[in-house]
């Protein structure tokens, strides 16, 4: 594992270095527990107040399609909460929405993050694209901050797959 550098040069074994921190996004963690608590709070709300009568007649299989819902959205909710990507010194796991991928870093051609992109993505050595949501424009200014830490990881450990360093 990395290690950080105490004021005095020594190593702390065991602590990652600031450099190699996971990349996570603030914003959607925020609203992922925001939109949990209203799910929540709506499934008991629907299974405290909404009561069979003549024009509700609710069995158990309603119920457990709206139980099935919610274990659909919170899943869902879930995974936006844990998007990240994690550096170290031999490559990038970049953990998206839908996908998880492992990466080397000589991988990565190039970052690639402007004002009109939502978040970060990568290009890949093989012509591909990779989004990386851990970088998102919502969390503002610490979004262009986190970019940049990542291009200048890219270019840290990056090399081509020749050998060459990547720029």
């Amino acid at each position: 594992m990395p290690t950080d550098r105490s004021a005095d040069g020594s190593e702390r074994p065991g602590r990652p270095s600031s450099a190699l921190a996971p990349f996570e996004p603030r914003g959607a963690k925020v609203v992922a527990a925001v939109l949990s608590g209203v799910v929540l709070v709506g499934l008991v709300a629907l299974f405290t107040f909404v009561r069979p009568n003549a024009a509700t007649r609710l069995g158990a299989g309603d119920y457990a399609v709206v139980l099935g819902f919610c274990g659909v959205l919170w899943g869902i909710l879930w995974r936006q909460a844990t998007v990240r990507a994690l550096p170290d010194a031999e490559g990038l796991v970049v953990r998206n929405l839908l996908t998880t991928r492992r990466l080397a870093w000589a991988e990565i051609v190039s970052v690639r993050y402007s004002a009109d992109r939502a978040w970060a993505q990568l290009d890949l050595s093989d012509g591909d694209e990779l989004a990386v949501m851990a970088i998102q424009r919502a969390d503002g200014a610490r979004s262009t901050t986190e970019a940049r830490r990542l291009a200048a990881l890219v270019d840290r450990y990056g090399t081509a797959p020749d050998g060459d360093p990547q720029r």
